[in-house]
């Protein structure tokens, strides 16, 4: 089997090569901020508008089975931009840099003679820049999308280009009520986890229009490069860095914060356009499929692995695990995440906190109507579970039966096998990837129940990165996959 995996490789590989002339693809990777997998209408959504996105969805590969790192900015566009996972980034908590040492792949891209460009949110830190020969970075909104056509239009016109082009939209405070056509806060489906009240509801419409606004720069993006005449051989990506910033979703490892759209559209390099593609994929296996596409060897400190191959097939397997972890961001956390096609396992290593999200789902309209319920004791299951307290330390979810991640199924006699399973290719990931659960982790910075930003006696401390003990980030293997 071994030698026959090996050869559909070789045999992809040479498919791939062969497909068009040997001209290098462009590449534009657009990434959204705080959108949930399911919040495009390719997704089946029905209440958001994307119709550009959808077009893209329709026209190339829409991924089903895409997984982040972390469900929280910086963690996973560091984890995204070098191939690493957080605790191997030295950049595992919120708003912490990559190291020098490390390498980003717009810089091999960029070194392979490619033009490279940077426009929109960072949170990366000063050494990743180091891979862009254009930089316009905006951390603050509304949008983050203005730069994003003149950089494309300023380009050279003679080399190949790498665009990594970063919205703010859907990050809150929500700034885009006042675009055209905004959503009906009454004609929208709540979900079971939030409450169905008015503040919940026009918070729903708000978010949903930044996705609409985000969509939108989707569309001129695609309409400029039209107007060049390089879309035939230009792969355009489009996915989140994390889940929504709605309780149950931003930092939490479950698919409401860890699945990530993503679609990708490529005329010259994707054999089937229109199709699914159900393998799972970690963010990691992007730097060296985006390396590997320009023709170049993977980078030595590259976790994952090229998922090239599912352009050309996209009904083939390629992980059996991906993995996935919760540090801080905000307040004091500790959870990591393995998920098979059959299982998903969760390790709380804070069993004796809520899992309420960050400080933004916190004071966001949507919690506070959960705080009305709750005061009136009038919470369901679903919506009781951000306010638990204290929670499991194990959970295990069966796919087939709970695709949402709601019933733990640790404790049932059938399921004890996976479970273990789960438990010992945990366990091989972070012995491999030199993962720590260091006794005194960053606290919390904000008050947990609030309506506002209540900063706390600890905030600006932070405590002992995860990994930072074993220089998790000197460490190149990937763990199981």
């Amino acid at each position: 089997m071994r030698y026959f995996n090996a050869f559909l490789i070789l045999l992809f590989t040479l498919l791939f090569s062969c497909k068009e002339d040997t001209d290098p693809p462009n590449m534009v990777f657009i990434i959204a901020d705080d959108i949930s997998w399911n919040d495009f209408g390719c997704y089946s959504n029905g209440d958001v508008r994307t119709p550009n996105i959808d077009r893209l969805a329709s026209e190339g590969l829409k991924f089903n089975n895409v997984y982040l790192t972390a469900s929280s900015c910086s963690p996973s566009r560091t984890s995204i931009i070098s191939g690493r996972y957080p605790h191997n980034t030295g950049a595992a908590e919120l708003h912490t840099p990559l190291p020098a040492h490390l390498t980003v792949f717009p810089e091999e891209l960029r070194k392979a003679g490619y033009h490279t460009g940077a426009s929109g949110k960072w949170h990366m830190g000063e050494p990743a820049k180091r891979g862009f020969d254009t930089l316009t970075i905006t951390d603050i909104g509304p949008g983050g999308e203005k730069h994003w056509l003149n950089m494309i239009r300023e380009r050279p016109m003679d080399k190949p280009f790498f665009f990594w082009l970063a919205s703010i939209d859907a990050h809150r405070d929500w700034s885009a009520d006042t675009c055209p056509n905004p959503h009906d806060p009454d004609l929208l489906t709540v979900s079971a986890g939030l409450a169905d009240m008015a503040g919940t509801r026009q918070d729903l419409a708000s978010y949903y229009n930044e996705v609409q606004r985000f969509d939108r720069y989707v569309g001129l993006v695609f309409d400029e490069l039209k107007k060049q005449e390089v879309l035939d051989n230009t792969l355009v990506i489009v996915m989140a860095d994390n889940g929504r910033p709605f309780p149950r979703a931003k930092t939490r490892v479950y698919d409401s914060g860890m699945k990530t759209p993503f679609i990708a559209w490529w005329p010259a390099g994707i054999e089937q356009p229109g199709t699914e593609v159900n393998a799972l994929v970690s963010i990691i296996d992007l730097a060296p499929t985006f390396t590997s596409l320009a023709g170049l060897e993977p980078d030595k400190y590259y976790q994952g692995k090229s998922f090239s191959e599912l352009f050309l097939n996209p009904a083939a397997s390629f992980r059996n695990y991906v993995f996935a972890e919760h540090n801080w961001h905000d307040y004091e956390a500790y959870e990591r995440m393995v998920r098979s096609v059959e299982y998903m396992y969760v390790y709380n290593g804070r069993p004796q906190f809520a899992n309420q999200g960050p400080a933004d789902a916190v004071t966001s309209p949507s919690m506070q109507d959960l705080y009305k319920l709750e005061a009136a004791g009038k919470l369901n299951s679903d919506q009781l579970d951000v306010l638990v307290s204290p929670r499991k330390e194990e959970e295990l979810f069966y796919m087939a039966d709970d695709p949402v991640q709601l019933l733990n199924v640790t404790g049932k006699p059938d399921h004890a096998p996976g479970l273990e399973m789960m438990r010992t290719m945990l366990r091989m990931w972070q012995q491999q990837t030199a993962d720590t659960k260091p006794g005194e982790l960053t606290p919390d910075w904000y008050l947990r129940k609030a309506d506002s930003y209540v900063q706390t006696k600890m905030h600006g401390i932070r405590g002992e990165m995860p990994g930072a003990s074993l220089r998790a980030d000197t460490v190149t293997r990937g763990g199981p996959f």
